[in-house]
């Protein structure tokens, strides 16, 4: 972890003075400088966002990995209207970009709700986790379905064999088997909601984009203030997949890949 984290900060430093002395722009980093007063307050400023960051991207990936293993799982089933229910669902949400999807959630669905009598208003927070949870478990259930599709044939026929009905089966038997196998593009779509929980931004979710949108407004020095932006986005994503890559280990995912 200090290894991966020391080499990205070296070559995002790198290229970063080597743009500075490149270029012809007169940088005012003293508005995101540590030693200085302002610098530290509105290094606290861009800070105060990471809170929202990980609470809407931890809250929308674990109701996506929910609703992605239900939809997943009607991908394998033998009845036919659920395989179709299955293929209908990845394919039409996956059509739509998020960005599309958090603004028809906000500013749309409360409308079709009003229309049929109900009043329902979203906050930001949890129009934001709706789109996100929505969009992103299109991809979870084809990562639930692959992984469940992986599991030997053997393997259903000894827990038939065994008297296990098929939620038993699932349960104690091939689900477990299946989330050591596709723990690693579960852990590519956890960094994947948190870049794209930035987009939550635009209905005014205060979370690390929006903070450095509102002080680029106060300050206007963006390229200074976006440079810390990446930096932070950086170093939670570093830290999430040492995580990821912990937990692998753990379970013994990174053996079932190098087999």
């Amino acid at each position: 972890m200090r290894q991966s984290c020391c080499l990205a900060t070296l070559v995002a430093a790198t290229l970063l003075l080597s743009a500075c002395g490149q270029s012809s722009y007169t940088w005012g980093w003293y508005v995101v400088w540590p030693t200085t007063e302002q610098g530290q307050r509105n290094l606290r400023f861009l800070v105060s966002g990471l809170w929202n960051t990980i609470a809407i991207s931890g809250t929308a990936i674990a109701f996506s990995m929910a609703a992605g293993l239900v939809v997943g799982m009607c991908g394998i089933a033998r009845h036919k209207v659920a395989r179709g229910f299955n293929r209908l669902y990845v394919e039409f949400v996956r059509a739509i970009p998020i960005l599309v999807l958090v603004l028809w959630i906000y500013y749309g669905l409360p409308v079709l709700f009003e229309s049929a009598g109900l009043n329902i208003n979203f906050d930001v927070f949890t129009a934001g986790v709706v789109a996100l949870a929505l969009s992103d478990s299109a991809f979870q259930a084809e990562i639930f379905r692959a992984g469940i599709q992986s599991i030997d044939r053997g393997q259903h026929e000894a827990s038939d064999s065994l008297g296990l009905n098929y939620l038993d089966k699932m349960r104690y038997v091939i689900l477990p088997q299946a989330i050591r196998r596709i723990l690693p593009p579960l852990g590519n779509q956890f960094v994947y909601m948190l870049k794209m929980s930035s987009l939550v931004s635009v209905i005014g979710m205060t979370e690390l984009t929006r903070r450095a949108n509102e002080l680029v407004v106060a300050e206007y020095r963006p390229l200074e203030i976006y440079s810390v932006l990446v930096l932070e986005y950086l170093a939670l994503i570093l830290v999430v997949s040492w995580l990821v890559r912990r937990l692998e280990r753990r379970l013994g995912a990174n053996q079932l890949a190098g087999r």
